[in-house]
């Protein structure tokens, strides 16, 4: 049985905006997150760790950053290439964790949604999919309120 394991991590500013957008919700806030797709740091970041746990690179690789086709693109698009590229290698997303680090918005009203998203998007129930959130005891740039990071882990296995 080959047991891999994938860490991503991402961040992203705060800028102009009502909502963010963080594992596919949207979430009501003063600000949104700046980037060149949408921005959603959790999103990238399970990706990543994906790509991690498959060592094939990064986002930037997959999906540059300098190319106009993805400007504002749904990251979705993303997730879904990393998941698709586990699978054609033989490998089975066991688990996904992965944790917002920002003082606001408030995370737990709306994890479950988020959780929900993810677990459609990636095609596993539910049960496998963790978020959750932490602050930074108001220290850094999440601490002053000017972005949110993110890290996660993903758990692949191929029989």
């Amino acid at each position: 049985m080959d047991i891999r394991l994938g860490n991503g991590f991402d961040v992203h500013a705060f800028g102009p905006g009502d909502h963010v957008t963080l594992c596919g919700v949207d979430v009501p806030h003063s600000h949104g997150l700046v980037g060149h797709s949408d921005a959603d740091v959790a999103m990238h970041t399970v990706t990543d760790a994906i790509y991690g746990a498959l060592a094939k690179g990064d986002i930037g690789q997959h999906f540059p950053p300098s190319d106009p086709q993805w400007k504002g693109a749904e990251s979705a698009i993303f997730l879904r290439h990393a998941v698709d590229l586990a699978s054609k290698m033989g490998f089975q997303i066991t688990n996904i964790d992965c944790t917002l680090i920002c003082e606001f918005p408030k995370i737990g009203p709306h994890a479950d949604a988020m959780r929900k998203r993810m677990a459609r998007i990636m095609g596993l129930d539910e049960a496998r999919i963790s978020v959750k959130a932490t602050t930074s005891e108001k220290l850094g740039f999440t601490g002053r309120g000017e972005g949110i990071a993110c890290i996660a882990t993903a758990a692949l296995v191929k029989p």
